[in-house]
């Protein structure tokens, strides 16, 4: 005998729609108040070989970045070692380059005049303190030095020297000084080290003369 899979009326063989509830018959055996049963698509496994193939081509690429990088670098430090001129006179080393020039003085005096600012009072100027490079119409000149005065002190001195400095920042045993003197950019770094004061002083120009002295 057949049931009703909707309220389990018994029903005759081969009814289509039971006559108590209406509900549509499924050929079989029927279990009372069991639902039909649901077919569940099988599941088509991903190609194994996707990730790795991606992988191996991501490898690849880098790969070839690295080479065309080191290619490039090769060329370049080639170039720059088949031009460059290397110029010493007493203290003072020039080396000329396809894309600029890069000089270094010992000289105390010399370095103050091509850095266009004064030097601090007593100050000495640290070994190969001392640097200037020129790029594109670019003029940067860079010194380093040390005093035995301390970090206020070093910074009045130059404070009364750019009493209109765009920026001074100053902390304790630090001290920063930025200007706009003369179409140069001008940044003074006062720091305590030990008991040395360290005073870095860079001019950035877009002209080759930077002789010209602060008052």
């Amino acid at each position: 005998m057949a049931f009703c899979n909707s309220c389990g009326t018994n029903i005759a063989p081969g009814t289509r729609f039971c006559g108590k509830c209406g509900a549509a018959i499924v050929d079989g055996p029927v279990v009372p108040g069991a639902l039909p049963a649901t077919t569940v698509p099988p599941v088509t496994p991903a190609p194994a070989g996707g990730a790795l193939k991606a992988l191996l081509i991501v490898a690849g690429v880098i790969v070839l970045l690295g080479i065309v990088g080191l290619a490039s670098l090769v060329f370049f430090a080639s170039r720059l070692a088949h031009h460059a001129r290397v110029h010493q006179e007493g203290n003072n080393v020039k080396v000329e380059t396809p894309f600029g020039t890069v000089e270094t003085t010992k000289d105390p005096a010399e370095a103050a005049r091509n850095l266009g600012v004064d030097l601090y009072p007593g100050a000495e100027v640290l070994k190969d303190g001392a640097a200037s490079a020129t790029f594109g119409g670019v003029h940067t000149v860079s010194l380093n030095f040390e005093s035995a005065d301390s970090v206020a002190k070093v910074s009045d001195f130059y404070k009364s020297k750019f009493p209109n400095a765009m920026a001074t920042t100053s902390d304790v045993g630090r001290c920063t000084i930025i200007s706009n003197h003369h179409n140069s950019v001008i940044t003074i770094n006062i720091q305590a080290e030990g008991d040395k004061t360290k005073i870095q002083i860079t001019n950035v120009s877009h002209k080759a003369d930077t002789n010209s002295s602060s008052n």
